[in-house]
């Protein structure tokens, strides 16, 4: 059993942390979604939410476990692999 951490980041990098977290093949994923920008609340979080969850588990069968939105949340928690998104976000 493998269980993965996915950090995402800016929406425009999803598809590619998607289809490298199908490449990894996990059996449970915890998502965390660092880029936090003052117009991403509410709804807008929840609908993002909710799509990579689906997306994630459509394509590599995975349970989705676990969601984060802090990675002091995630203090004590062991994976297997982690992966992130690969764009750098402006200071």
């Amino acid at each position: 059993m493998s269980d993965l951490l996915a950090i995402f980041g800016p929406a425009e990098a999803d598809e590619e942390l998607l289809s490298e977290i199908a490449h990894a093949r996990p059996h449970r994923v915890t998502i965390l979604i660092e880029d936090l920008d003052s117009d991403l609340a509410g709804v807008q979080l929840r609908e993002r939410l909710a799509g990579l969850m689906a997306a994630i588990e459509r394509r590599t069968g995975a349970t989705v476990v676990g969601l984060a939105g802090d990675r002091t949340q995630l203090v004590g928690w062991r994976f297997d692999r982690e992966v992130a998104s690969r764009i750098a976000v402006p200071a």
